[in-house]
């Protein structure tokens, strides 16, 4: 009895000093370990990584840019069942324990005693978790689990048991990207945290441990094991009752992929958006939560993009079918297994479903599409599909349907305007569209090509094409300001000039329609778009005063060339460009500059950037006040190349368009002017021209939209490689172009009057729908005088060939004079003759 007494007083003894030997090295470890432990304050203030958001004006979502998904909630948010799930998984005891479990660290110790040094997992608290996620390596040392000890208790003096829960749901990865129980549910479910039925809430708390593994997509079957046994231990926590348990258990894994639903299709404006986010807000911008409002309407940019794409898919109709996109012979019975397993590389495209034809008779097709259903094509559905054979001609109608598409072909279907299937293909023709408000520059609505997963080049801003004809409102501009007038009479006749590069050493351009009208009035020229009295203007008011003179309208000297060439547009321009020029003439004489981004706010709704642009502000009164004659651009201004890289002058530009100065620091502030760059009565003449372009010239289909407020301007190249239409009103301009990207021809008679006015006429239509007319008022200083028709000279209002003209009162003055002495030289003429 006495041994036994004595050796148990030796255990004791033993015991407690192994105690004092662990309190001992536990204090020598936090005395070695504290200078090194983080801050745990910094968690009050920390920033969960949140995408970028882009958003249109009207707050409809463009796109979210980052790497994680992830919603932040608040834990006064999180429903009781959301919660007690979480706890039930991890932690049942988190609101009762010191922030460690000491059994689970007792019960880790002994595994790795009896395992032989296995480090397995358990005995992590939620605390601790938060304290491994937040500040320490996933890299299994005792050091490390010994740190997560200590920054564990430290949390758990310094924030409240909340606060660690709140940062627990929002921190943890899920899988598939989604960081927090905000994002999981909206990935998985596509729904909300107070939305979950138990049964989700139990499935989202059971992929905390494995969420690359256990999760409802990759592993259902799993997913359901470990969403039960959360459910039991939800039950036995009496967080549920049975008769819940009982529902929740029966319940069917109902998760799949919910993608943020993109609400507005604009991908190449959300990456200019990106991209100035980026440098305007540096590596943060992807990860700290901000939104980019845009000035994109969701009404204007839907009317873009369904313009462009029927219009460019009734081009490509024109020119025949080129065929199925792929061919695949598909065995006997194929059933949809191997159907699916053919259509999972093809994508839908601008509205166009991929589908494989499974069946082809002479009346009909059966075509199984990737979202599972059949449908049926008929002859109506394929008439339009004659043979292509190359731009300029195509074969004849097609007789059968399949003679059209066979067993094993890849196609395209879209629904028709009456909602029938019909066949359809994805264009290899790319256009672009611009539009902007004249006012400011903003970017009203951006396209940059057919389809940006297809082609992620930006055609709107990054191309340098020539705009043909629609260039020469800058010409005439130019011309009115050495004297011309909109009656000035010039010979519509051929013409050659020397050109040592050619190997005849000639030039000798032509008209479009290869005719020649004579001497004709600069009006009648510019709506029968005359190449020829282009190029004998441009030679009479000289090459480089005109060079010198568009970068008026934003141009820059080294896009446009030094010869007479010019005259039919062969500067390098992009579709951003153009608008901007052609902005010039619809807001009264004002080079603003484009741009895209009107605010930027933080996660918190706060703005940390408002967009300052500059202004026509024709009637401010600090514009009624500025005297300063019309002129070049400032230097500031910037008027690059589409292509020109950002320089610390011109940070954020993309093409023309620039951020604008940030206002939302400063307080009430006068508006910011845009320059001067022509005279009102300068753009009055030329918008007259151009709105007699779309009344009677190139431009006259727009006259199905029945307004009196448009003008505009076709343009079309050599071999119809490119095709334009730009126009406006006072309120909106846009630029439509229309090619191929290799610059093969777009075939013969493709003019921009054919390829490009029907996509600027349909958007058009659809923004200016039961808008007022709105139109640059006759400015001081011009006048209506009677001219006479073939001379263009003033004449009474007797003379038989009289007609009504507009030009500066200068003018009038002038060619009066002019006049009066041509009537003296012929009466002097006449008397000679007599004498004789």
């Amino acid at each position: 009895m006495a041994i036994l007494k004595r050796l148990l007083r030796y255990a004791l003894i033993l015991a407690l000093v192994g105690v004092l030997l662990v309190v001992a090295a536990v204090g020598v470890a936090y005395w070695l370990l504290a200078p090194r432990l983080p801050a745990v304050a910094v968690l009050r203030d920390v920033h969960m990584q949140v995408p970028l958001r882009i958003e249109t004006a009207d707050g409809k979502l463009i796109a979210t840019f980052g790497e994680t998904r992830r919603v932040p909630v608040r834990i006064a948010d999180v429903p009781a069942k959301m919660k007690n799930a979480v706890l039930s998984a991890e932690d049942a005891d988190f609101y009762s324990h010191p922030g460690v479990d000491w059994h689970g660290i007792a019960r880790a110790g002994i595994h790795v005693i009896t395992s032989g040094g296995d480090k397995g997992p358990g005995g992590s608290t939620i605390t601790q978790q938060v304290a491994r996620n937040f500040f320490l390596s996933p890299e299994k040392l005792y050091s490390r689990k010994l740190t997560e000890i200590f920054i564990a208790l430290r949390m758990e003096n310094e924030l409240t048991k909340d606060e660690i829960l709140e940062l627990y749901i929002n921190k943890m990865f899920l899988g598939h990207r989604t960081y927090g129980l905000g994002a999981a549910a909206s990935f998985y479910y596509g729904k909300t945290l107070d939305q979950l039925t138990v049964a989700q809430s139990a499935m989202l708390a059971s992929t905390f441990q494995l969420p690359s593994v256990v999760n409802p997509l990759n592993n259902p079957k799993r997913a359901i094991g470990r969403r039960n046994w959360v459910l039991g231990q939800m039950l036995s926590n009496r967080f549920i009752t049975k008769a819940e348990y009982d529902q929740a258990i029966a319940e069917p894994n109902d998760a799949y992929p919910h993608e943020q639903p993109i609400e507005v299709d604009a991908p190449y404006l959300a990456e200019m958006a990106r991209l100035q986010a980026i440098e305007k807000l540096g590596n943060d911008a992807l990860v700290e939560g901000y939104t980019v409002k845009t000035t994109v309407t969701s009404a204007r940019q839907d009317a873009a993009n369904t313009a462009l794409r029927e219009k460019l898919s009734s081009y490509d109709r024109r020119h025949g079918y080129r065929g199925p996109e792929g061919h695949d012979e598909l065995p006997a019975g194929a059933g949809t297994e191997e159907l699916d397993r053919v259509l999972a590389g093809y994508m839908a495209a601008g509205g166009m479903q991929p589908g494989i034809v499974t069946e082809s008779t002479a009346k009909q097709a059966t075509v199984y599409l990737s979202s599972k259903e059949s449908i049926t094509l008929d002859m109506d559905a394929v008439a339009w599909a004659r043979r292509y054979v190359n731009e300029t001609s195509a074969g004849s109608v097609p007789k059968s349907v399949d003679a059209v598409v066979k067993r094993g072909d890849l196609v395209r279907v879209q629904r028709n305007e009456q909602g029938q299937w019909e066949l359809t293909q994805i264009p290899s023709v790319q256009a672009a569209l611009v539009s902007l408000d004249p006012e400011d520059g903003s970017v009203q609505a951006l396209v940059g090509g057919f389809n940006f997963q297809r082609s992620k080049f930006n055609r709107a801003v990054m191309s340098a094409r020539q705009p043909g004809s629609s260039f020469k409102p800058f010409l005439y501009s130019a011309a009115f300001e050495r004297g011309f007038t909109p009656a000035s009479i010039v010979n519509d006749a051929p013409v050659v000039f020397p050109d040592p590069s050619r190997p005849d050493g000639i030039w000798a351009p032509s008209n479009d329609d290869g005719k020649f009208d004579g001497p004709i009035r600069l009006r009648e020229a510019l709506v029968k778009s005359k190449n020829l009295v282009s190029v004998r203007l441009l030679d009479a008011i000289g090459v480089r005063y005109v060079r010198d003179y568009a970068t008026r309208f934003g141009f820059t000297p080294d896009a446009i060339p030094q010869n007479l060439s010019l005259a039919l547009g062969t500067a390098s321009v992009s579709p951003m460009s153009m608008a901007r020029g052609y902005a010039v003439f619809a807001n009264g004489g004002f080079l603003v500059t484009p741009y895209f981004i009107s605010q930027i706010n933080d996660r918190n709704g706060q703005a940390v950037y408002v967009a300052n642009p500059a202004r026509a502000c024709v009637d401010c009164q600090e514009r009624l006040l500025d005297t300063t004659p019309p002129g070049p651009p400032p230097p500031s201004t910037p008027s690059g190349p589409a292509n020109a890289p950002a320089t610390s002058s011109t940070a954020a530009v993309i093409g023309d368009a620039k951020l604008p100065d940030d206002a939302h620091t400063t307080g009430p502030h006068p508006p910011h002017l845009a320059p001067r760059v022509i005279d009102v009565r300068n753009d009055y003449l030329v918008t007259s021209m151009m709105m007699d372009v779309i009344r009677r010239g190139t431009g006259s289909a727009a006259m199905e939209l029945k307004r009196d407020d448009l003008a505009g301007k076709t343009g079309s190249t050599n071999d119809h490689r490119d095709a334009w239409f730009v126009g406006f009103n006072g309120k909106v301009v846009a630029s439509v172009w229309v090619g191929f990207d290799d610059f093969t021809s777009l075939g013969k008679g493709e003019f921009g009057a054919k390829a490009a006015l029907p996509i600027w006429q349909d958007y058009m239509g659809a923004v200016l729908k039961d808008t007022p007319s709105a139109t640059l008022p006759m400015p001081p200083g011009i006048s209506t005088v009677q001219i006479n028709r073939s001379s263009g000279m003033p004449t009474s209002a007797g003379d038989p060939d009289a007609m009504s003209e507009i030009m500066k009162v200068e003018d009038v003055d002038r060619l009066r004079q002019q006049a009066q002495q041509q009537q003296q030289q012929d009466e002097t003429d006449q008397h000679s003759y007599d004498i004789f």
